[in-house]
């Protein structure tokens, strides 16, 4: 959990905290915009991607004097910084991928404090993932965790459609192929659900790997589906959806989480906006409406919906 201290914003669980990915603003607005933002909705932290960050990796500390002035916590950084290999399948590619890892968690997140790195595992194989390249996957994730966590680092990988895990029986493998004292899980309910699963039941079933949470929905149609939509599709038509589009079971996530006295980071991973998607074309394709409306609609969301003590809007 954080160094800094945040007030409770989960009505019964005040062990939540709540934060936000950098995924819906990433190319549009540098860090510093994004802690003010973040700060100004009440959120607590931000998970950015690694390129948000790149520009301070030389000088940590000086970031972190931003985050601590403004009380919001860099929860991590989501891998692929510069020149980081995030390979998982590829035997040759192992040793790097593992000496990439370590040394940007005791470089860059160690300096921060950071107990929890949510990690991506690259491409997904052109055949799909193999028992064997699970088996390189799921020991190259206990090498990097067994090496975090002598930094107080738990690993958290996030299954993602497009990656290598993103079946059901590629989630169980990777959860059950790992060691619980070096591995832990970064649910994605979105990702999940198209991936085919239940996002729910699978949360449940692994909720003591449970390291951090996102909250990403897609359409009702994708629940249960028996192939998981290509890249294509959603270069045609985006696969996700502000929260509430009935893809995810939100309440029943939140139930579980609250009821299971989870103690960690529930984080909004929205993505877009874009050509095409919900609210975008009405207010004209204007990218910096769009970014600040889709920030304003899943913030309410949370604290209509999901009863999240978020300040009302001005």
């Amino acid at each position: 959990m954080p160094a800094t201290s945040h007030r409770p914003l989960d009505p019964e669980n005040p062990d939540i905290l709540y934060g936000s990915t950098s995924s819906l603003w990433d190319a549009r607005h540098p860090i510093e915009w994004a802690i003010k933002r973040i700060a100004a909705l009440g959120l607590q932290g931000i998970e950015p991607y690694a390129k948000q960050i790149e520009n301070h990796r030389a000088d940590p500390l000086a970031l972190k004097e931003k985050f601590d002035e403004s009380g919001v916590t860099l929860i991590d950084v989501s891998n692929g910084a510069q020149g980081q290999s995030t390979i998982f399948t590829d035997p040759a590619e192992t040793p790097k991928t593992i000496t990439d890892h370590v040394a940007f968690a005791r470089d860059f997140l160690q300096p921060f404090g950071c107990d929890v790195w949510k990690v991506n595992m690259g491409p997904r194989p052109a055949e799909g993932t193999t028992d064997d390249e699970l088996k390189i996957l799921t020991e190259t994730l206990n090498e990097i965790g067994r090496q975090t966590k002598e930094m107080g680092i738990r690993l958290a990988p996030h299954p993602h459609v497009w990656g290598p895990v993103e079946r059901e029986h590629e989630v169980r493998a990777m959860l059950d192929m790992t060691d619980p004292e070096y591995v832990w899980f970064t649910p994605d309910t979105g990702q999940l659900t198209l991936g085919g699963l239940d996002a729910v039941q699978i949360m449940s079933d692994y909720l003591p790997r449970i390291a951090e949470v996102h909250l990403k929905d897609t359409y009702e149609k994708y629940r249960g589906n028996k192939a998981t939509p290509t890249r294509e599709q959603h270069a045609q038509a985006s696969v996700y959806h502000n929260l509430g589009g009935g893809g995810v079971d939100f309440p029943a996530v939140m139930k579980l989480l609250r009821d299971q006295s989870f103690k960690g980071w529930v984080m909004l991973d929205v993505d877009g906006p874009r050509e095409g998607d919900d609210g975008f074309d009405s207010i004209g394709g204007n990218l910096d409406l769009a970014v600040d409306d889709y920030l304003n609609h899943n913030v309410n969301y949370l604290r209509v919906v999901l009863g999240v003590d978020l300040p009302p809007f001005d």
